[in-house]
């Protein structure tokens, strides 16, 4: 089912692009060219805070590992628990 927030004929387009990409090398350099730096490791962080939330770690231990604020771990915390399922969807595909 799609978030009706963003679902819009240009965001089809963008995960339609990310569909198509192959391997990570296709992923590395898609994603540079796409986003800053910044934008690519704050992604990456939350996907492990994520991880490490789904792992029963306190919120310190977190921050010392990924060095997200509280802010943003109790944001992934609450999508993790009322949100759209994706954290977990994505977490055990890759965690198998």
């Amino acid at each position: 089912m799609a978030n009706k927030k963003i679902e819009n004929e240009a965001v089809d387009k963008l995960f339609d692009a990310i569909l198509s990409l192959e391997n990570k090398e296709e992923c590395y350099d898609f994603f540079e060219d796409l986003c800053t730096i910044n934008e690519i490791l704050d992604m990456s962080q939350r996907i492990e805070v994520a991880s490490l939330l789904r792992k029963k770690c306190v919120y310190q231990d977190i921050t010392k590992k990924t060095g997200a604020s509280t802010a943003t771990i109790s944001r992934i915390n609450r999508s993790l628990n009322y949100g759209n399922d994706a954290y977990n969807l994505i977490l055990d595909r890759i965690e198998e």
